[in-house]
C-alpha cells in the first residue's frame, strides 16, 4: 500500500516548481509558441495571395503603351516629308534681287514721311518729303529775273523799231539831198546797238529760263519717290530729321528715308560644297522647304549658278527661283532645298 502510494506522489506534478523537465522556464516557452504560430499564419497568407489573381493588370490594361510596331509612324511621316532621300539637300536664306534704301538726292529736314512698315508702294509713288522753302523763295527770285529779261528784250525791240524807221528817213533824206549822210550813219548806228542788245536779253532769257528748270529741278529732288513696285519692309526716318545721302548716318542724320523690297523677286541663296556641284545644273527642278513652314512643299528651280566659288568654305553659290509667288514667303527667312535627281 506505501508502495502505491509512492508511485501515485512521483507522477503529480508540482505546482510550485517554476522550471519543467527541460529545465527551459515556461515564459519563454510561451514566447516560442506565439512566434511559430505568427510565422506560420504570416506564411500561410502569404502563400493564399500569391495564388489569388490580381484584379489590377485587367483594370490597367487598356493604359498599357501600344505595340513595338506602332512607334514606327513618326519615322515613315518623317519619310513622307522628304520629296527625294536621295537629292543633294542645301541651306540657304530667302533673299530679294530688287531691294533698295530710299533717300534723297540733296541734303535737307523731313518735313514729312508718308510710309509706315509694311506699305505697299507704287513706281514713282511719294514715300517723303524734305523742307523746301529755301529752295521755293529761290525759284521766284530765278523766275522774276526771267521774266525782267523778257520784257527788257520786249522794249528794245520795240526801240529798235523805232530807230529803223529813223534811219529809214534818214537815209531817203540823204538820197534827196536834204538830209545829212551823217544823221544816216547814225540811225544805222542806233539800230545795230539796239539789235546787239536784244540778242544779250534773249540770251539772258534763256539762261534765266535754265535756272528756273534747274530751281524747279531741286524742287522736285526734296520729294522721295519709290523707285519701283513694293513692300516697306524697314522705316529709317522720322519727320525732323537731317538727311544727307552723303553722311554716315548718326544722331538725327539719316542717310535714308526707307527700304523698299520688290517681293516679286525674291529667291533663296544657297551655298553648294564644290564637290557636289556637279549634280546641279540651270533649270534643275528643286523642292524648297522654309523653317517657317516645314511641311510646305514649294515648287522651284535652278535659276543660276554663280561662277565663282568660296576659298574658305570651298562652296558655290546658287540662286534658286520659286515658280509661284506666295505672301507666305519673307526676306531673310531660312529654308533648306532638295534638289531633284
Amino acid at each position: 500500500m506505501s508502495d502505491r502510494r509512492s508511485q501515485l506522489e512521483s507522477l503529480s506534478i508540482d505546482r510550485d516548481e517554476p522550471e519543467g523537465r527541460s529545465g527551459v522556464p515556461v515564459g519563454v516557452t510561451a514566447v516560442i509558441a506565439l512566434v511559430v504560430a505568427g510565422l506560420s499564419a504570416g506564411g500561410t497568407w502569404y502563400f493564399t495571395r500569391s495564388e489569388a489573381p490580381d484584379p489590377a493588370p485587367a483594370a490597367q490594361q487598356p493604359a498599357t503603351p501600344p505595340p513595338a510596331s506602332e512607334p514606327a509612324t513618326p519615322a515613315a511621316t518623317s519619310t513622307e516629308r522628304t520629296p527625294r532621300s536621295s537629292g543633294l539637300v542645301a541651306t540657304g536664306y530667302v533673299v530679294a534681287r530688287r531691294q533698295a534704301t530710299v533717300s534723297a538726292e540733296i541734303t535737307g529736314r523731313i518735313s514729312e514721311v508718308l510710309v509706315e512698315e509694311g506699305t505697299v508702294v507704287e513706281a514713282g509713288e511719294v514715300i517723303a518729303r524734305l523742307d523746301d522753302d529755301r529752295a521755293r523763295i529761290q525759284l521766284q527770285l530765278l523766275e522774276a529775273q526771267r521774266d525782267a529779261a523778257q520784257a527788257r528784250a520786249r522794249s528794245l525791240m520795240a526801240q529798235l523799231a523805232e530807230a529803223e524807221r529813223v534811219f529809214e528817213r534818214a537815209r531817203s533824206l540823204a538820197d534827196r539831198d536834204i538830209g545829212s549822210q551823217a544823221a544816216v550813219t547814225a540811225a544805222r548806228a542806233q539800230a545795230d546797238s539796239l539789235t546787239a542788245q536784244i540778242n544779250a536779253a534773249r540770251a539772258d532769257y534763256q539762261a534765266a529760263s535754265a535756272q528756273v528748270a534747274s530751281q524747279e529741278d531741286l524742287i522736285d529732288r526734296h520729294i522721295v519717290r519709290a523707285p519701283f513696285a513694293g513692300v516697306v519692309v524697314a522705316k529709317n526716318a522720322q519727320v525732323g530729321e537731317i538727311l544727307s545721302p552723303a553722311s554716315a548716318g548718326g544722331g538725327f542724320t539719316r542717310t535714308g528715308v526707307a527700304t523698299l523690297v520688290d517681293m516679286a523677286s525674291l529667291e533663296i541663296e544657297v551655298d553648294v560644297n564644290e564637290g557636289q556641284i556637279g549634280r546641279v545644273s540651270p533649270g534643275q527642278r528643286v523642292e524648297a522647304r522654309l523653317d517657317a513652314y516645314p511641311d510646305w512643299r514649294i515648287a522651284a528651280h535652278v535659276e543660276a549658278i554663280i561662277p565663282t566659288a568660296d576659298r574658305a568654305r570651298a562652296t558655290i553659290q546658287v540662286r534658286v527661283a520659286f515658280d509661284e509667288r506666295d505672301d507666305r514667303i519673307l526676306p531673310e527667312m531660312a529654308a533648306r532645298v532638295i534638289f531633284v535627281e
